[in-house]
């Protein structure tokens, strides 16, 4: 069973409180967050509590999208105080499991589901989830697409657990309409029981115009590839977070720009520890740091904070971290569970979960 496929059955800890700015030590810590806290929202949509929300893209501070369980996708246009059910109708007849989401707006974005051979598949919208176009149906048995990412609103890539010895990407020049296969001769082979972790649609993440980085887990080693021209070609580099078993590994990456990024991860098992939960590079990835004080368990989720050039964001179901120091040092902000965090340019941030939970970052 590849890594993507464990997470479906996982339990996690009960929600708790959701105040980050609670703890006035964590508010000297986190300047750019100082007095903030995750305000949860009621999305009033009937059955919402028994879905999972693992995708999400924050367009704005008003506007985010959902995506989950049961084929369901919810959209705010107004900060969360109301939400649309924009469910792509096949996805929930036949119960997809939506676990990313990309959008370039209010009326554009693109959603994955996971699975194997024809329950991996692309879903498109241009008219904010009226209607939907399925874009791509995984048509090889052997495929599993765990994450997608987009470098601008044209071009973008789709990721699966490896087949032939190689992880498989697929690519789109038309903001999603079409995709197809890459060639893999540049891709290294993975390593025996890699594969990728669809815990949060951030295995796959991109910043610029041509440099994506893949996450990987399950192997001897926690991995972290970097291509510099869109995925044709990839670099491999050893994470410091712990692996060696297929519920371990890097589950997120985020980077800032293209040489400053952040991984996080550890084991997703309830009541495992994960003392390396998270690491650093200055680099684009080629070489990894442990964090110094990373976060105290697993964590699925991770993004920088636009306001602060060395802030940051790590959920997990256990709670939220912050750093202020580009990922060497992390400190607790919250004890409610999360599996996604997101955040868009104008400082707009979400994060999303198990029982329908979402959030949005707002000041006290």
């Amino acid at each position: 069973m590849c890594a993507a496929a464990l997470l479906v059955a996982v339990a996690v800890a009960p929600a708790q409180a959701d105040a980050v700015g609670a703890d006035p030590a964590a508010e000297a810590l986190a300047p750019g967050l100082r007095g903030a806290g995750w305000a949860v929202k009621e999305t009033g949509r009937e059955g919402a509590a028994e879905v999972r929300f693992r995708g999400l893209a924050a367009v704005s501070r008003s506007t985010a999208w959902l995506a989950g369980s049961k084929g369901r996708v919810l959209r705010t246009g107004d900060g969360g105080r109301s939400w649309r059910d924009v469910s792509p109708p096949g996805a929930v007849a036949e119960g997809l499991e939506l676990r990313d989401i990309e959008a370039f707006d209010a009326r554009r974005a693109v959603a994955l589901s996971i699975g194997e051979g024809e329950a991996s598949r692309i879903l498109r919208t241009e008219d904010g989830g009226a209607t939907w176009t399925e874009a791509f149906r995984n048509p090889d048995p052997r495929a599993f697409y765990d994450c997608l990412t987009f470098f601008d609103p044209r071009h973008g890539l789709a990721v699966s657990d490896p087949v032939d010895g190689r992880f498989r990407l697929l690519a789109t020049d038309d903001g999603g309409r079409s995709w197809r296969v890459l060639p893999d001769s540049g891709m290294p082979q993975a390593l025996p029981g890699e594969a990728g972790f669809a815990a949060s649609g951030q295995c796959l993440t991109a910043s610029g115009p041509r440099d994506v980085w893949l996450a990987t887990g399950g192997g001897p080693v926690a991995r972290v590839l970097h291509s510099a021209d869109r995925g044709l070609t990839w670099r491999a580099a050893d994470s410091t977070v712990p692996a060696g078993d297929p519920a371990r590994g890097v589950f997120a990456l985020a980077f800032r720009d293209r040489t400053t990024g952040l991984a996080a991860g550890g084991d997703y098992r309830t009541g495992q520890a994960s003392p390396r939960a998270a690491a650093r590079s200055a680099d684009a990835g080629g070489t990894w740091s442990q964090a110094v004080t990373p976060p105290p368990a697993y964590r699925s989720g991770a993004a920088w904070y636009p306001y602060g050039r060395g802030t940051a964001l790590a959920v997990g179901p256990t709670g939220t971290d912050v750093t202020t120091d580009a990922g060497r040092t992390w400190r607790p902000l919250d004890a409610g569970s999360f599996d996604t965090v997101d955040c868009a340019a104008d400082g707009g941030c979400w994060a999303a979960g198990e029982k329908g939970r979402v959030a949005r970052l707002e000041r006290r």
